[in-house]
């Protein structure tokens, strides 16, 4: 077996853990959305249609999520030589944007609703059933979600948290942020029936289906930021730039490095372009021989998707660690 058939099988195994992840909260999300749907009409509770809004709209955003990671994996063709990989930010994109329409918005309206014309609720032993229920769901979900971020967390020596914020795979960040969001939501449902059953006042109830959609919202808005920087070309963080540059500079091919920048282009996946002074003096087709030879060495690994090589421009700085530049003497 060959580095590279390796490499390909590694990259299924990442591609294939990614979408069994969402695949698992898929189906979560809607039995959830079933049982919070039947216990809000049973109930009429406001928080439990806010939940029942936030479960529809986290399973129509697995849909979502899982076009994402089929489509991102697409091989590079003529037309797209850069691949798909960025197809995973805008379907992920729709998906952050159908959670702050569907869940947010829908939950604070209701609430807003419930404040101004209140309407007693009922059968609270329902609402609490399948709240726990639910809980549980969203946990095994959850905590899918949190082993992927955490194995990958620690492979790059980085928090869970800091990996998830920091990561390229927009569909883990998705399950992992909503789900999170989910647990969270279902605790504050949870006080609103309760609060609503010992007071006999629905104000609490109408509050609780607010405060899930506020929660949604700042979940929304913090996704769509993230795979809008991706979108825009967002370049890898200045340490893992540095250990580029130092694997370019033990090359003894290469006498020093002008210019370098690397930037995601989908999900695990980056695009390098460099300008590079090569040792000795050569002919003009031994240097682009030597430039193509390095670019495919360079693209072995399989985080690497494509590779760039030009000459150094002889009077441009050499770069140094941390983004300094020295004259070459």
């Amino acid at each position: 077996m060959t580095e590279n058939d390796t490499d390909d099988r590694e990259d299924r195994g990442t591609a294939g853990e990614s979408l069994l992840t969402v695949i698992i909260a898929l189906v979560a999300n809607a039995l959830i959305a079933i049982a919070k749907s039947a216990a809000a009409a049973i109930t009429g509770s406001a928080s439990m249609v806010a939940e029942a809004a936030h479960s529809w709209a986290d399973t129509g955003n697995e849909i979502l999520l899982v076009i994402a990671e089929r489509r991102s994996r697409k091989p590079a063709d003529a037309r797209h030589p850069l691949g798909f990989g960025k197809d995973a930010y805008i379907w992920s994109m729709f998906a952050a944007f159908g959670l702050f329409t569907a869940g947010s918005v829908v939950s604070i309206q209701h609430g807003i609703s419930e404040l101004i014309d209140p309407e007693p609720a009922s059968d609270f032993g329902v609402a609490y059933v399948v709240l726990a229920v639910s809980f549980v769901l969203e946990a095994v979900s959850f905590a899918r979600a949190y082993r992927q971020a955490r194995a990958a967390a620690r492979s790059q020596r980085l928090h869970t948290i800091e990996h998830v914020a920091k990561s390229s795979n927009p569909t883990l960040r998705a399950v992992f942020a909503e789900d999170a969001a989910a647990l969270i939501g279902l605790v504050l449902a949870f006080l609103g029936v309760l609060l609503h059953q010992v007071t006999g006042s629905p104000v609490y109830d109408a509050l609780g289906s607010i405060l899930v959609g506020v929660l949604l919202g700042v979940v929304a808005v913090v996704l769509i930021g993230r795979n809008r920087a991706f979108l825009l070309g967002e370049a890898i963080d200045e340490e893992s730039r540095d250990v580029v540059l130092g694997e370019l500079l033990e090359r003894p091919e290469v006498d020093r490095v002008t210019f370098l920048h690397i930037e995601y282009t989908g999900p695990d996946t980056v695009f390098v372009i460099a300008a590079v002074d090569l040792a000795g003096d050569r002919s003009e087709a031994d240097v682009a021989a030597e430039l193509r030879r390095l670019e495919d060495a360079i693209e072995e690994p399989e985080q690497v998707g494509r590779v760039l090589l030009t000459l150094s421009d002889p009077a441009s700085p050499s770069l140094t660690f941390g983004r300094r530049a020295t004259t070459t003497p």
